[in-house]
């Protein structure tokens, strides 16, 4: 147990806790990030669909509409300061018949109330200009100029990063098991210790309805949604250029077709609610749901070029919007962000900033607040000339490690440096892409084990997959 208090402490280290963490790192706060995970971006955020919405699906008047807009119009910038991948490609949301039509029309309405620019209603021939690829079928299409692309996982971790180089601290491995209110603010335990703060936030994702109630607020219950995808090789690329989405129903905005700033093509997802908030398991029942959906938007979808699949929890609230509030003095409820969360999180993080101004927080400006963070070094990317040059500076640029998606030793070892450190081999795949292309890490796996031990010298045998139960060696083959 540690006598610091800290000013805040931001429990959950998805991109909400992160946007959070990295906006208020410019005032002189003394701010924790507390991850239940060895790592950073772990939850909803690292199984998702990457787009960074328009705007026009969300009801007008709610908090989900208003911050997705916002948020939206923000995070160009954002990906520029922290050197992310983003790409505009713009989106589609498509329909076969007039009932289509109909909901297409009402979604162009609401974008229109909800201030999305660009909006428009388009027809057979423009979309086949457009996309070529889709579906003969397709009749009408709602076209939102607006729409992006980005990663999830890498925005986080540039943000939490970011947060970090300005004087946030991270605390890996630290499940909350109890929250007491006390005179300075709260002390907040886990099983091994515990650490005291004047303000908490709330950002806990599918558990945040559990957080809260720890600390005294039991008014909204948080299901967890189970949504399915299928990654498709990067051959796949020009399948389509735009992200197509189906007419949505009361379930969520339905399965997808999209590029990703990887340029992968990704299919999905399903919905579903379930029980379970730590059940992130795929099934037979949603892949033939999101084959069957896709290849009636386009009959080039080639499944045989699957690389991976996956599944993210979404955190739907019972209000059916965000819930961000401060229920509790000193407790703010960042909960239930779901769609459009991603494309929502520089709004929050500063609808958040303006709660703590509300309830009379006091902010002052850092004088060396840096709010910018160099891009990783893609080494595929570069020239000729570039990787040369790359090379006669340090030679580990030189060696690849991972050949499916041509990652150096050098870049590998830059990211374990960084804040913040990865620790296991998911960790080393989400900052650099190694193991992430058709093998899946068949071929890199005992180097990129190799690398971690050394860097964070640690024994071979104890660098895990993705932490605590997910060890990957256990002995040298003739000593076992």
């Amino acid at each position: 147990m540690s006598n610091n208090i800290y000013d805040i402490a931001i429990i959950g280290a998805g991109v909400i806790g992160g946007m959070i963490a990295r906006n208020l790192s410019k005032y002189d706060l003394n701010i924790a990030i507390i991850e239940k995970e060895n790592d950073v971006a772990m939850g909803a955020t690292k199984a998702n669909s990457a787009i960074v919405h328009a705007g026009f699906d969300a009801k007008e008047g709610t908090l989900k509409a208003k911050l997705n807009v916002e948020g939206s119009k923000m995070m160009e910038q954002i990906a520029k300061e922290l050197g992310v991948k983003y790409e505009k490609n713009g989106s589609m949301v498509i329909g076969f018949d007039n009932d289509d039509k109909k909901t297409l029309e009402t979604l162009l309405e609401r974008g229109m109330k909800n201030g999305v620019a660009g909006l428009k209603l388009i027809e057979k021939g423009e979309i086949k200009a457009l996309e070529p690829n889709l579906s003969g079928e397709v009749k009408y299409a709602l076209f939102a100029p607006s729409g992006a692309i980005i990663c999830p996982y890498e925005l986080t971790i540039a943000a939490i990063g970011n947060a970090m180089d300005n004087g946030v601290e991270l605390k890996r491995n630290f499940l909350v098991k109890n929250i007491e209110k006390k005179d300075f603010g709260f002390e907040v335990f886990s099983s091994n210790e515990s650490i005291k703060t004047k303000y908490i936030i709330n950002a806990a994702g599918v558990f945040a309805d559990e957080i809260s109630k720890m600390a005294g607020d039991s008014s909204f219950k948080i299901t967890p949604r189970r949504g399915e995808y299928i990654l498709l090789d990067n051959e796949c690329k020009n399948l389509v250029s735009h992200t197509i989405f189906k007419t949505p129903d009361k379930m969520g905005k339905g399965i997808l077709v999209s590029p990703t700033v990887d340029k992968n093509i990704i299919l999905g997802p399903t919905a579903e609610d379930i029980i379970d908030k730590d059940d992130k398991s795929t099934t037979t029942k949603g892949f033939e749901k999101i084959i069957s959906l896709a290849k009636k938007y386009t009959d080039k979808v080639e499944i045989n070029k699957s690389i991976t699949s996956f599944c993210g929890l979404r955190a739907v609230a019972d209000t059916d919007d965000f819930i961000i509030n401060s229920p509790i003095d000193g407790f703010i409820n960042v909960a239930g962000i779901d769609s459009p969360g991603l494309s929502s999180s520089p709004a929050i993080a500063l609808y958040v900033e303006n709660i703590l101004k509300d309830v009379g927080f006091k902010f002052k400006e850092k004088e060396n607040y840096n709010p910018t963070r160099k891009s990783m070094t893609y080494f595929k990317d570069a020239s000729i000339e570039e990787k040369n040059e790359i090379i006669k500076k340090d030679k580990s640029f030189g060696k690849i490690v991972c050949r499916c998606e041509i990652v150096t030793e050098g870049e590998i070892k830059e990211a374990i440096r960084l804040n913040p450190q990865p620790y296991d081999l998911d960790g080393v795949k989400r900052r650099t892409r190694a193991q992430m292309g058709r093998c899946q890490g068949g071929f890199c796996t005992p180097y990129i084990v190799k690398l971690l031990s050394e860097e964070l010298k640690i024994p071979y045998e104890d660098v895990t997959k993705s932490g605590k139960g997910s060890k990957i060696n256990v002995g040298k083959t003739k000593e076992a």
